[in-house]
């Protein structure tokens, strides 16, 4: 037994019918099972019950055994003098409190089909342990469980960059920046490029925006990927320009070794991904502007389509020409980047920096980008679940991660449903 299987069975009053009693004989009625509390404290504040006549408001506390009260410290925990029920599956020992009266105490009842149910959905090794259920759900309620999901998903990306932009002393422009040079990583190359944009400050790099050979010849630089490449003129104009940029603002680069190589498409070298990052940023200020200032999200793609330097129009490496390479940003990685950084960084500049009615337009231009086709959805897919938008397909990838793949079936609006549909079979 659980004790959070029990929070659910208290919650939704799945508790067997009939008369209810303490383990004294009095007689038990739950007028108001109270909140939630998800924090510390008792389980359940503000609840009201009626014992032997008498009504009584307070908190409720849940256990598998009496006896955890003690295990639990409880009995030296001030928070939990104002327990008025104790319910408990296995009443193993009574609780008193420092004054010396007893807890009154619940032993609990409930249809064991729904725990038999709940321990198969713990068990599945199904990539979605209830999809055998889903059919007990209506649209309306799954609708809003995705709804949920997909801005609990922006929630956690927003904390995440409240906490870097924390490390940056609240310089919102050089943590969208950080945080734009790692999306250019995809994963693989995600640390290393997020180590080359903390070596190399906003401040600096923009003062070159207007020139590409300048910018280039920083972010190769401090990249460290200079220092054995395959030289040709250009290397070599870029490795001079760099030495000049790198004593005038007293730079150190990162270790070329840290860069991911092998078994990589040629689009996807890190030498193609820091030219067309280095095209980016020398328009920065105006990506900048129309994601924060004009909130015109629909307008940033054209930032990406700017073209590489002519170099990499038949490079993929230094030093080593190819007819013709294909080094544009193509859509899928503008959409990989558009939903992992620029969507997170609007969500939270509008609601928490700014708090201005704006951040429900987040959701609005996800849900016109294209769904993300990767190991998640297509899980989904595989249960007649597909994702139509951008929007979509965050909330079964959250659903996924944070629910399904540790079975927190009580924690999903979907799993208590289908628990709830299974009392009523």
């Amino acid at each position: 037994m659980q004790e959070d299987f029990l929070h659910f069975i208290f919650r939704n009053r799945l508790w067997e019918s009939g008369s209810m009693q303490l383990v004294n004989g009095e007689e038990l009625e739950i007028i108001d099972t109270g909140l939630h509390n998800m924090d510390s404290g008792p389980d359940f504040f503000n609840a009201k019950i009626k014992t032997g006549g008498t009504v009584w408001a307070g908190n409720i506390e849940i256990h598998v055994n009496s006896s955890d009260w003690y295990k639990h410290n409880h009995h030296k925990d001030f928070a939990y003098n104002n327990v008025i029920l104790h319910v408990v599956y296995n009443y193993d020992k009574p609780v008193t409190l420092p004054g010396g009266d007893t807890i009154p105490t619940w032993e609990i009842k409930f249809p064991h089909v729904l725990f038999n149910k709940f321990s198969e959905f713990k068990l599945n090794p199904a990539p979605v342990p209830c999809h055998d259920y889903l059919g007990l759900v209506s649209e309306f309620k799954t609708g809003f469980w995705f709804d949920r999901m997909a801005a609990e998903r922006l929630e956690n990306k927003a904390l995440k960059i409240s906490r870097l932009l924390e490390r940056n002393n609240n310089d919102f422009e050089q943590t969208f920046y950080q945080s734009l040079a790692r999306s250019f990583g995809f994963g693989i190359n995600s640390d290393p490029f997020e180590q080359l944009a903390t070596s190399l400050s906003l401040n600096i790099l923009r003062k070159y925006s207007d020139n590409i050979f300048k910018t280039e010849a920083l972010l190769f630089g401090q990249s460290g990927l200079l220092d054995d490449a395959v030289t040709d003129n250009y290397v070599i104009s870029l490795q001079k320009e760099y030495l000049f940029l790198r004593t005038k603002h007293k730079l150190s680069p990162i270790n070329a070794g840290v860069w991911k190589k092998s078994r990589l498409r040629p689009g996807n070298f890190p030498q193609v991904r820091i030219a067309q990052f280095a095209s980016l940023m020398t328009s920065f200020q105006g990506l900048f502007s129309a994601v924060f200032e004009d909130n015109k999200l629909s307008e940033t793609t054209k930032f990406f389509n700017n073209k590489v330097s002519e170099y990499w129009h038949n490079h993929y490496v230094f030093g080593k020409p190819v007819d013709k390479a294909n080094t544009g940003f193509g859509d899928q990685a503008f959409l990989i980047i558009a939903i992992n950084t620029i969507a997170p960084f609007a969500f939270y500049y509008f609601n928490y920096y700014k708090k201005t009615p704006d951040a429900v337009k987040i959701s609005d231009w996800l849900s016109g980008l294209k769904a993300e086709d990767n190991r998640e959805t297509r899980v989904w897919k595989s249960v007649n679940i597909t994702a139509n938008n951008a929007y979509e397909s965050q909330a079964l990838i959250n659903l996924k991660k944070n629910y399904c793949d540790q079975h927190k079936c009580l924690n999903c609006a979907i799993g208590n449903e289908i628990l709830k549909e299974l009392n009523n079979l």
